[in-house]
């Protein structure tokens, strides 16, 4: 107890820029800066769980033909009558296009309806399990789902694909809760945006390579798609190597384990110093106030005003994310190059750009997202998308062949206003709201709002584009108006804020 009580009166107060007053200390050596364990941590649980997020999302797009043609094929398993005779069966049809269109539809849709699955438990898992048990276990999903999308074409079952992409579904629905929360966790204060910010670039790499691996002189091609479905299962594998080096999330052994031993131990090593008295005192004093609460249930999540208004929040800026329309544009961007006047080769180029720009932007957003603030790169971000698609639309609509190279353009600028704000803040967002008594129920319910709509954009874009043609991104257009007047209305700023002052502005706004 002295040699705490002398440790604690030797802390010097740190200022904004992480240094302690009157001195100039390297951050790397305070516990409000970048160090390698950390980085390493950050490694750890960011790369295997986003990697399965974004992969699985764009490695639909480049072979979109190629499947669909594998799948129209009659087998002798599954489109010719099976009779007793020696002779050899012979198929006798082909899939019509629409049934085809209707089973490429569920292949893409269900990785989404996984993903609601997955992101209904992120509650439990995290809380049972804690963040970094919960990813590690969630890597069993990740092998089985592995098997069945590389055997889909041998055992000739495009019913296996549908499995496979329920399965991967699940497991990232789950990353998608557990990483952000595990990454807000280790992060300091100082660095909670920067490192929320990980999670997307990932995914963006992840798209970026699947569309590389996509092309035809690569994995697109009748030999390569099976191993292009079942490369997913390599990123699992390394973090399966590299997570059980990190601790669990300081938070999860002091606040839902009451651990303080391990607490500190977690938090020594993560900060490379054992000068983390005043970071713990923080969590401790949280812990204290937890103890006067119950435990928040779905009902409470609903009925208090004030875990309901971040809740709102949270949910909306997840739906920001999706109905703006990325996913149309990550899903059917080639198909759209193609409407456009596009051949194939140029159309696939296009979107390799566009998952490049990308790549680039959200590298972008982890710099800025500490100086601009959540709140206005929301704004930006939201705001190019608009200019963008509606753009888009009058390209659509009056085709040409300038007008073609004009909607490539549209589109990668489009990905230039989303990687700004929408693609990388909502997923740290809906941490940053909640202390951590509630913090696992409303990721959840914030994670499954985000895949429902990822879920209704996947199954119902192509249809609508049938029906309406170009038309379509009026939809979009409209819905990004609405979410940039929610979000400068209604979505506070969170930049540099601890959660205990983020969480009391909602009380006394009550």
């Amino acid at each position: 107890m002295a040699d705490d009580k002398e440790a604690s009166e030797n802390i010097v107060p740190l200022n904004q820029a992480g240094k302690k007053d009157g001195a100039d200390v390297d951050p790397i050596n305070t516990d409000s800066g970048l160090n390698f364990r950390l980085a390493f941590a950050i490694a750890a649980g960011a790369f295997g769980s986003a990697f399965q997020h974004g992969y699985n999302t764009g490695v639909v797009n480049a072979p979109q033909s190629l499947v669909m043609g594998w799948i129209r094929e009659c087998s002798n398993n599954n489109s010719a009558e099976i009779q007793e005779s020696d002779q050899e069966l012979e198929p006798t049809c082909n899939m019509d296009l629409q049934k085809g269109t209707l089973i490429w539809s569920w292949i893409v849709a269900s990785f989404c309806v996984g993903g609601i699955i997955g992101g209904s438990a992120v509650g439990v898992v995290a809380s049972r399990l804690g963040r970094k048990g919960g990813l590690l276990l969630n890597n069993i999903l990740m092998a089985i789902s592995g098997v069945f999308l590389f055997s889909a074409k041998y055992a000739d079952s495009w019913e296996l694909l549908i499995v496979g992409r329920l399965i991967i579904g699940i497991n990232s629905g789950l990353n998608a809760g557990l990483a952000p929360m595990y990454l807000a966790e280790i992060s300091p204060t100082a660095l909670r945006g920067a490192v929320g910010t990980v999670y997307q670039l990932i995914i963006t790499i992840s798209i970026l390579l699947a569309q590389i691996l996509g092309m035809t002189n690569v994995l697109g091609n009748e030999a390569g798609w099976p191993f292009l479905f079942g490369l997913t299962v390599i990123p699992g594998v390394l973090q399966v190597i590299t997570l059980p080096f990190c601790p669990e999330s300081p938070k999860y052994l002091l606040l839902d384990k009451n651990d303080e031993t391990k607490a500190n131990d977690a938090l020594v090593w993560l900060r490379g110093t054992d000068q983390v008295t005043t970071e713990m005192d923080e969590m401790k004093a949280e812990h204290e106030s937890m103890k006067q609460l119950t435990k928040v249930t779905f009902k409470e999540m609903l009925m208090n005003p004030a875990l309901r208004t971040p809740l709102i929040i949270a949910m909306m800026m997840m739906l920001a994310q999706q109905l703006s329309g990325i996913n149309a544009a990550i899903f059917f961007s080639t198909s759209i190059f193609k409407s456009a006047g596009l051949g194939p080769s140029e159309a696939q180029s296009a979107t390799l750009g566009m998952g490049a720009m990308n790549v680039a932007m959200t590298f972008v957003s982890l710099v800025l997202i500490e100086k601009a603030g959540r709140k206005t790169l929301m704004i930006i971000g939201l705001s190019v998308m608009l200019v963008t698609t509606t753009i888009l639309l009058i390209c659509l609509a009056n085709p040409s062949e300038t007008l073609a190279y004009v909607s490539i353009a549209m589109v990668i600028l489009f990905v230039v206003g989303f990687a700004t704000g929408p693609g990388s803040i909502p997923w740290f967002f809906v941490t940053e709201l909640f202390t951590q008594s509630a913090r696992g129920m409303a990721t959840s319910i914030a994670v499954v709002t985000n895949w429902t709509a990822n879920f209704l954009v996947g199954l119902g874009f192509e249809p609508l584009k049938l029906a309406l043609g170009p038309y379509v991104f009026i939809i979009f257009i409209v819905m990004q108006a609405l979410f940039i007047l929610y979000v400068w209305f209604k979505v506070p700023e969170t930049k540099n804020r601890t959660i205990e002052e983020i969480t009391a502005q909602f009380r006394q706004n009550l």
